[in-house]
């Protein structure tokens, strides 16, 4: 009876409530959702079919939410759009709006979602823990604790074994921050320009991104050094990243030898040389930059710049906050397609599913080290309510086979977007790994100067209009960033690349007018 109600009610419901007209159309025992915008008919891609019906939504007015908001809720601008979705309900890849309207998410809730929004099997854990043990601390032992700390050291390499567990990236990276200096004995940690490590007094020395840096000091010791960006940066060419597409930059490297690598190389010396102390305390890097844009290194980079750290003392960190549980598609960790061995790496978002929940993972002499000098502890690290979950996302990623899927529907998915900057002159590079794409938004490919803000927006905004969702990143919000759950399809990727196609056409018929 519920079912039948349903389907008749909601069509009625989305059509009177709803700024876009959705139909929903019976597909055999589905529901199949198409969006109808006010846009031409080449911008009308078919989503593809749900075979999930949300809950009616019976909570807060839309207007209401935004007066709370701007009472109660911090002032700081972050939600995407000029009218901010209210969302209601997720299942596997798809979100549905307070209004009822289906988008596909191609962003993961900021590269956090990595097995699918209410994946049944870890809701299924969540809610069996819930029901026995929510919270205890560390100063008592909890079976789901030690459970998956085996399960999280089995999947890192030799001598990465000891696990710290934490709530979020931002304290993994304070934590790892804390255990180099204790080691080295050293103050001095560098980070790339357009790194982002997090928001906390700490890690904010680490984070290069002008929007995320405050007048007041803060996060001593901390030294910056120029990004190794193959499209943006000073150097760069056709064979440089890990990845099926490379810049449209030309070279005249041979595959194997990569002439900008060493040019970026010999700016990491100059920093050695400059601006930090004999010897250092460590060296954090994303394997692919998140916030900043999907940006990757030169192959051989990261193994170069780690040796010249360890020769002044230092320890290297690999922070795998957005790169780490095989969203990559080749390998289980970023760290390991740069052939590096971190002495350190930190670890958040995606391990949870989006329950909070971080981890760093170290050697047995680091962390004894910081044992020594500290006796750290942590209230709610490692929690049992996150244990189960954490051990539940890593089953479900070797029973469905989702690296392998990463792996095929990442290159897919690379090589569909690819195309779309041979088709406009407005998308100057298409880059990434696996699930983990940049699309970054250019005024031309000669001069590579970023689309301004307002007609970026526009396109993000006909994106989610269509019923599309991604990201954006870029130190001038330049950059799409792309990274769906573990589970997307293939037609999901047609689907989305055909919403972009669709909105940089429509974009470009406003620029003619």
């Amino acid at each position: 009876m519920t079912l039948v109600w349903r389907h008749l009610l909601r069509p009625l419901f989305l059509v009177t409530s709803a700024p876009r007209i959705l139909e929903m159309r019976p597909f055999l025992s589905r529901a199949s959702w198409t969006s109808v915008t006010k846009l031409s008919l080449h911008t009308r891609p078919r989503m593809p079919p749900c075979d999930f019906i949300p809950e009616r939504y019976q909570s807060l007015g839309y207007n209401r939410v935004l007066e709370i908001h701007k009472d109660h809720l911090s002032p700081v601008v972050t939600a995407y759009f000029q009218k901010p979705l209210l969302l209601h309900q997720g299942h596997m890849e798809w979100l549905f709006d307070a209004e009822g309207n289906r988008y596909l998410d191609f962003f993961s809730g900021i590269v956090t979602v990595s097995v699918g929004h209410c994946h049944p099997k870890v809701n299924a854990v969540a809610q069996k823990q819930l029901g026995r043990l929510w919270h205890t601390s560390t100063v008592f032992f909890h079976p789901p604790m030690h459970e998956y700390a085996e399960k999280l050291a089995a999947l890192l390499p030799e001598p990465l074994k000891v696990i710290f567990l934490v709530n979020s990236g931002s304290e993994a990276n304070e934590l790892a921050m804390l255990m180099a200096r204790a080691h080295s004995n050293n103050i001095d940690i560098i980070s790339f320009r357009g790194a982002y490590h997090g928001g906390s007094p700490y890690t904010l020395g680490l984070t290069n991104v002008g929007t995320y840096k405050m007048e007041l000091p803060g996060g001593t010791g901390c030294q910056p050094t120029m990004c190794p960006d193959v499209f943006r940066g000073p150097w760069g060419g056709s064979h440089c990243r890990d990845s099926p597409v490379q810049t449209i930059r030309k070279c005249s490297c041979a595959p194997d030898c990569c002439q900008a690598k060493d040019q970026y190389i010999e700016q990491f010396k100059d920093t050695l040389s400059t601006s930090v102390a004999k010897s250092i305390a460590g060296f954090f890097a994303e394997p692919i930059q998140g916030v900043n844009g999907v940006v990757q290194y030169p192959k051989g980079f990261l193994k170069e710049a780690f040796e010249l750290v360890r020769a002044r003392g230092g320890v290297c960190i690999a922070d795998e906050v957005q790169t780490g549980l095989e969203g990559l598609g080749s390998h289980f960790w970023g760290f390991q397609t740069h052939d590096v061995l971190p002495d350190i790496v930190t670890m958040a978002k995606g391990i949870g599913n989006g329950f909070p929940m971080a981890a760093v993972v170290t050697t047995p002499e680091i962390a004894k080290s910081l044992a020594k000098r500290l006796q750290y502890f942590n209230t709610f690290g490692g929690n049992p309510m996150a244990c189960a979950i954490g051990s539940a996302v890593l089953e479900v990623i070797k029973e469905e086979n989702l690296q392998e899927n990463s792996q095929e529907v990442g290159t897919y998915m690379l090589l569909k977007f690819a195309k779309l900057r041979d088709e406009f002159e407005i998308v100057g590079d298409v880059r990434g790994k696996g699930l983990m794409i940049g699309i970054e938004m250019v005024q031309d490919k000669m001069s590579r100067r970023p689309l301004p803000r307002e007609e970026v927006n526009q396109i993000h905004e006909d994106c989610k209009h269509m019923g599309l969702l991604v990201g954006r990143g870029g130190i001038f919000s330049q950059t799409f960033r792309i990274a769906p759950s573990m589970c997307v399809t293939k037609p999901e990727v047609d689907f989305a690349t055909e919403v972009f196609r669709s909105a940089l056409t429509q974009h470009m018929e406003r620029r003619a007018k």
